[in-house]
C-alpha cells in the first residue's frame, strides 16, 4: 500500500473529514501538524503550491485537499491509488 501523508492543523473540519475517509478504509497515514511545526507549513506550501489544509499525498502523488480526496473516493479511483506500490 502506498504511503499516505496529510498536512493538517488543529481545528480543521476538512482535515477531520479527510481522516474519516481514510479511517473508514483502514488506511494508515502520517499526519503533519502545521500548527505545531511552522517549518512544515512552509514545506507544504513549497510541495503543493497551496496554503490551505489538508494537503494529502498518496505515495508521490499530490491528491490535494479533502474535496479532491472525496472526488477520488466517489469515482472509485482512491482504492486503486492506495494499492499502487510507491
Amino acid at each position: 500500500m502506498s504511503e499516505v501523508v496529510m498536512y493538517s492543523s488543529g481545528y480543521c473540519p476538512y482535515c477531520t473529514r479527510a481522516r474519516s475517509v481514510l479511517d473508514a478504509k483502514n488506511v494508515r497515514y502520517n499526519v503533519i501538524d502545521v500548527d505545531r511545526e511552522p517549518a512544515q507549513r512552509a514545506e507544504m506550501r513549497k510541495r503543493s503550491g497551496r496554503t490551505s489544509v489538508p494537503q494529502i499525498w498518496v505515495g508521490e502523488r499530490h491528491v490535494g485537499g479533502f474535496t479532491d480526496l472525496w472526488a477520488l473516493e466517489s469515482s472509485g479511483e482512491l482504492d486503486e491509488l492506495l494499492t499502487v506500490e510507491s
